[in-house]
């Protein structure tokens, strides 16, 4: 006599496994739990902050690995070597006996204020003739010209004559700072005028702004990242001229500090001079950059 025995249906959820691989229940459990999986869960500031501290700590070893070459390098050389290029702690310690003394600050302080006024005028000029020259074809036909003339002219080369017209006081020294900061600004201002994307000029027409709506609302914010291209290139040239104009006539700057270190065979104040020139195109390219981030918010790149 035979016995039939009947066997019991599998139970899908546990003897059946998802198209991903996963048990079905386990699955469940995490998406009614996200907390648990960790699904949903953004990142926090300290997170999304990391790589930056990142790259500024890899941007450091350059930093560090350059002080190291400057302190051993010279120990290479032979003892006149040394005299002409002093180890780093030695132009360190002529830096703060220069900053203890209040020289350095003197003279950091009138490159400074030199440097700030031209700057300042050479930005507000070249911005505003550069935005009217992106926007009016007309009047770009007219310049171009005219102001790839006085573009290709290098400002150290017209040095004689500032001085010759407008004497070796301070008239001329900001003067050529100006000169040379202008033409960058008006440059990058007028190219990123000209080339905002048409799609965003054709969708600010289509919602009915105006010709200065348009201008103001869609092609200004738009040319802001070029326009700060402009003015970094314009704030490391200011302070390289105004070095080089310094080195020519002055009795106060950076400059002037250089030459007469030079002069005067004081090898470690005159690294120091311009260890002080490249903090303070430091100062001046963070702020910019620190400015461009604050108006250009809504650029993500940045």
């Amino acid at each position: 006599m035979s016995t039939t025995t009947t066997e019991k249906p599998l139970d899908s959820r546990t003897n059946t496994l998802t198209s991903s691989g996963t048990t079905p229940g386990v699955g469940s459990r995490e998406r009614r739990n996200p907390k648990r999986s960790g699904a949903g869960r953004t990142p926090g500031p300290s997170r999304r902050a990391a790589p930056a501290w990142r790259a500024r700590l890899r941007g450091s070893y350059a930093i560090l690995a350059f002080i190291l070459l400057w302190e051993f390098a010279p120990l290479l050389g032979s003892p006149a070597f040394q005299v002409f290029l002093p180890r780093f702690h030695e132009v360190a310690l002529a830096w703060w006996e220069l900053l203890v003394s209040g020289q350095l600050w003197e003279h950091f302080a009138a490159s400074f204020a030199r440097s700030i006024v031209g700057f300042a005028i050479a930005t507000a000029a070249g911005i505003a003739l550069g935005l009217l020259i992106g926007w009016y074809r007309a009047l770009y036909e007219t310049l171009n010209p005219l102001l790839e003339v006085f573009r290709n002219t290098a400002a150290l080369a017209l040095l004689p004559v500032f001085v010759l017209l407008l004497g070796i006081g301070e008239l001329s020294k900001v003067t050529i700072v100006v000169y040379a900061a202008f033409f960058p600004v008006l440059l990058n201002t007028a190219a990123g005028v000209k080339t905002v994307d048409p799609l965003l000029i054709r969708a600010g027409m289509t919602l009915g702004l105006n010709r200065y709506q348009l201008f103001t609302q869609v092609v200004l914010p738009a040319s802001v990242p070029t326009i700060f291209t402009g003015i970094r290139i314009a704030g490391s040239s200011a302070i390289l001229v105004l070095v080089a104009a310094e080195m020519v006539g002055a009795k106060s700057g950076l400059g002037f500090l250089i030459t007469s270190s030079q002069n005067s065979f004081l090898i470690p104040q005159m690294y120091a001079g311009v260890l002080t020139i490249s903090l303070l195109g430091l100062i001046v390219n963070s702020a910019l950059v620190a400015l461009e981030r604050r108006v250009s918010r809504w650029n993500t790149t940045l």
